[in-house]
């Protein structure tokens, strides 16, 4: 399976960059996967330029298959006025529409405060529930204080576990014959219901 970090770090080295790695470790103990690391501090020029005359670079180009072509992502971001960056929001409306329809995300964020920590929930889950991504319910935001504490290692370990489930759990229906949803019509719902309660 592959899994695929995007990176949202401006700084070298990084604590956007660090979490990603965390997290990423984590999932590969529970699940073995095939890591790659999509940094958008690199990419930042294709992408304003994709903007500009609607044409991927070729690094741009490579990164957007990466995550389309992805079992599982990772999507960390450090927190600018309260949310996302924009080069990381910038990146996600340069991929397909469709891109990220039902894949499993885990989102996470990095900030110099915990007063920014919803920014999990007011920004990062609302972006990928828009785009109809699969979202984790553990989301981990870490502050400056919080590298060393004993709650972070815990929310990645936690987090990591529920996107390797969602990861395993997709690929196995993936590699078996194609599901089937079979829906009953609610009038034979009805009926059914009448013949037990009769």
């Amino acid at each position: 399976m592959k899994l695929v970090v995007v990176s949202a770090g401006l700084s070298v080295p990084s604590s956007t960059r660090l979490l990603a790695d965390r997290l990423a470790a984590a999932v590969d103990r529970r699940t073995p996967v095939d890591i790659e690391v999509v940094e958008l501090r690199d990419l930042a020029v294709e992408i304003a330029h994709n903007f500009t005359n609607g044409f991927a670079g070729e690094h741009l180009a490579a990164a957007q298959e990466a995550v389309t072509g992805a079992d599982g992502l990772i999507v960390v971001t450090p927190v600018f006025s309260a949310s996302y960056s924009g080069l990381f929001k910038s990146f996600f409306d340069v991929l397909e529409k469709d891109a990220l329809a039902g894949k499993p995300v885990l989102i996470a964020a990095t900030g110099g405060t915990a007063r920014h920590s919803l920014v999990l929930e007011h920004a990062l889950r609302p972006l990928f529930a828009y785009l109809r991504a699969v979202v984790v319910p553990t989301g981990v935001y870490a502050a400056s204080e919080d590298w060393g504490e004993e709650g972070l290692p815990g929310r990645i370990e936690r987090a990591a576990q529920e996107l390797a489930a969602l990861m395993t759990g997709l690929s196995a229906v993936r590699a078996d014959t194609p599901a089937r949803l079979h829906v009953v019509p609610f009038e034979e719902q009805l009926a059914r219901l009448g013949a037990r309660a009769g």
